[in-house]
């Protein structure tokens, strides 16, 4: 078990999460009618995504006893990796500009890089990041080598 194949954001809103994620760029695909989608998986590179209503998801976890959907930060980052400085600083205007909160805005890291973070429709925090020694393979995944 050394992979995640799918992260699974539970959604409030799951059109207008899928227009959010879509004017980010992210390429989809739709399950069920576009009318009341049943999940969305994004057809990205590396771990796939995918967007799913949130009181689904709960009873997913446990039909008989669904865990009580909170507020606040839960715990759970997702990343978006950068080949650059101004990488970082278009994709947070963008997602500024399609309706995510910003709640760090890019600036040097004290690990030697750079980054910022954003919220998106339902609080889920992305960071957007960059570091200089950062190496990507053919699928565009970061390249971690063991120290």
């Amino acid at each position: 078990m050394n992979r995640i194949n799918i992260i699974t954001l539970g959604t409030k809103d799951i059109q207008k999460s899928h227009r959010f994620y879509k004017e980010l760029g992210f390429d989809t695909s739709v399950r069920g009618p576009e009318s009341a989608p049943a999940i969305i998986f994004f057809r990205n590179e590396g771990t796939r995504i995918a967007l799913y209503p949130l009181e689904e998801l709960a009873k997913d976890v446990n039909q008989q006893n669904p865990p009580e959907i909170g507020k606040g930060f839960v715990g759970i980052t997702l990343a978006y990796n950068t080949k650059s400085i101004d990488e970082v600083d278009e994709v947070m205007k963008k997602a500024e500009s399609a309706g995510a909160t910003i709640q760090k805005k890019p600036q040097k890291t004290d690990w030697g890089g750079y980054s910022g973070y954003f919220t998106d429709l339902d609080g889920y925090y992305w960071e957007v990041a960059y570091a200089e020694a950062w190496e990507f393979n053919a699928s565009n995944m970061l390249v971690i080598e063991d120290v």
